[in-house]
């Protein structure tokens, strides 16, 4: 099988990943690209013994934390001083853990660490996450079990749930009700219609940051058209909401400090 063949397969799912780590589609698909590049400029780097995927994120890894020393040089606003809030390392190993479901062994070679600093770097993030200012959410699920266990892990992180939805037009109501600060969204609502178009009419009224739900990922991680920068892949862990969470409203934290 050639290099491309062994990559392919991995690439949405590391579009996810750079698109939580950089708060937006436009950036996190340039990383990959750029991680893309480097690999077809020097093919040895990706060593044929070694884990596909685990080499994969590594180079995207080393990519974005040279990009990222150059933007903290730069940086002289509170925007950037919140994005500086929790280490670039910490929200790393929290998102390479929680939504991309690595090993600690894994994530110690992807981000370079020894493996007895995860545990630590870990706690420095979601210590970070804890002292985020609380939410109102807003929950977009066709499935009962499924709203229900959001609801708890949503309430569970301190967050309010302000309202639920299994419709296009149900979310719309529930926005004329109350003004959520954060939407979670299923693709596939319960009367056929798309939660897609209904956050698209909800960012039509209000500026909120979405966190998509679907059991099909790779769908919405192509990098050839506009898509969600936050996505949870279906079944989830709830540890995984909690870090697409966290992301979410740490980058519309600081896009409102600007």
């Amino acid at each position: 099988m050639s290099l491309a063949e062994n990559l392919k397969p991995h690439l949405p799912y590391l579009r996810r990943y750079a698109r939580a780590l950089t708060g937006s589609q436009h950036s996190g698909d340039a990383f990959v690209k750029a991680t893309l590049e480097a690999i077809i400029a020097d093919p040895k780097c990706m060593s044929g013994d070694n884990d596909v995927r685990v080499q994969l994120y590594r180079i995207f890894s080393r990519i974005w934390e040279s990009a990222n020393v150059s933007l903290n040089e730069d940086a002289n606003n509170t925007a950037q001083n919140h994005l500086n809030a929790i280490p670039p390392i910490s929200r790393q190993v929290l998102l390479l853990t929680a939504l991309e479901g690595f090993s600690i062994s894994d994530v110690a070679k992807i981000a370079d660490v020894g493996e007895n600093s995860i545990n630590a770097l870990l706690e420095d993030a979601i210590s970070e996450i804890d002292r985020e200012i609380k939410s109102e959410v807003l929950i977009i699920e066709d499935e009962v079990l499924i709203s229900m266990e959001l609801q708890q892990i949503v309430a569970g992180l301190g967050h309010h749930v302000c309202g639920t939805a299994a419709t296009h037009q149900g979310a719309l109501d529930a926005v004329a009700k109350t003004k959520p600060s954060l939407v979670l969204a299923d693709i596939q609502l319960a009367d056929g219609s798309s939660g897609i178009d209904a956050v698209k009419d909800i960012l039509d009224e209000i500026s909120v940051p979405v966190i998509f739900i679907t059991a099909f990922p790779e769908r919405l991680l192509t990098g050839e058209r506009p898509e969600p920068t936050f996505l949870i892949t279906k079944p989830f862990q709830p540890n995984a909401i909690r870090a697409a969470i966290s992301q979410a409203l740490f980058f519309s934290t600081a896009a409102r400090n600007v």
